[in-house]
């Protein structure tokens, strides 16, 4: 009996707990760059082309995790130099910020650093129709609106109902995602950009 104790024991004793269902996700990496302007700290967005999904919102730097990416920082970097034209020797990785699970199997990893100088920055048109900057002071001071959207569950055809108690009639869960909508200069800061935004700030808060 002892024998199979142990190998229980050893098992479970040595093992880390992970995210149920990161290794199905998608995976994508940020990174949020801080830039030292008129005596503060102003993080930088950009604004996406045409050419890209979601074309003319609001984001920071960042993108899916490719296969030879060797890890979710190395991700974060190469977006930034894809997208901004920045390489690592312009830049300084500050530290990871909390990893957001969506309802829709992706994973977000988001990275915060600095740019040593903003006049190496490159935007690449095909992905970045625009940059600019909010001060960091303003958006502590910033009191983002809440919307809530709701999540129904509603299963394709051919799902197995005579598998679960009451059917047709199963009683789902519905969920609700409470979207965040920052305004500044005329511009619109929502979804998961607005998300990872509000931990940052958060983050930056504790900071004196």
């Amino acid at each position: 009996m002892n024998q199979p104790v142990n190998l229980l024991s050893q098992h479970f004793e040595d093992r880390k707990a992970r995210i149920l269902g990161e290794q199905s996700s998608a995976h994508f990496s940020l990174f949020l760059p801080l830039v030292f302007r008129d005596d503060e700290w102003h993080l930088l967005f950009q604004v996406r082309s045409n050419n890209v999904k979601q074309p003319g919102e609001v984001c920071f730097p960042g993108g899916r995790v490719d296969p030879g990416d060797t890890s979710y920082q190395a991700a974060a970097s190469r977006e930034l130099q894809e997208e901004l034209g920045l390489e690592p020797e312009h830049t300084a990785l500050l530290g990871e910020l909390d990893i957001m699970v969506t309802p829709f199997q992706f994973m977000i990893h988001p990275f915060i650093g600095i740019i040593h100088n903003e006049s190496v920055i490159s935007p690449n048109p095909g992905e970045v129709a625009e940059i600019f900057t909010v001060p960091v002071s303003e958006l502590m001071t910033m009191a983002p609106k809440e919307h809530p959207i709701r999540l129904d569950v509603r299963p394709e055809k051919g799902f197995p109902y005579h598998l679960i108690p009451n059917g047709e009639d199963y009683n789902w869960r519905t969920g609700y995602i409470k979207e965040l909508f920052y305004e500044y200069d005329g511009r619109i800061i929502w979804g998961l950009t607005a998300r990872v935004l509000a931990h940052a700030i958060d983050e930056l808060s504790q900071i004196t």
